[in-house]
């Protein structure tokens, strides 16, 4: 959180890829090998995102 003229500012869209980032890396360094298309949108929450689209 970063101070602007003495009010606090959040950059919630950032935070939020910050975040999957660090799930993604997680899930990347747990693995044996690389991680299949299908295992990167299961991490990145892909379908969940779709349904709420919809």
């Amino acid at each position: 959180m970063a101070s602007v003229g003495g009010t606090a500012v959040q950059d919630h869209v950032a935070l939020a890829e910050i975040e999957l980032c660090g799930e993604l890396i997680i899930a990347a360094s747990a693995a044996r090998e690389r991680l299949s298309l299908e295992s990167i949108d299961e991490v990145l929450r892909v379908a969940e995102e779709r349904s709420r689209a919809q």
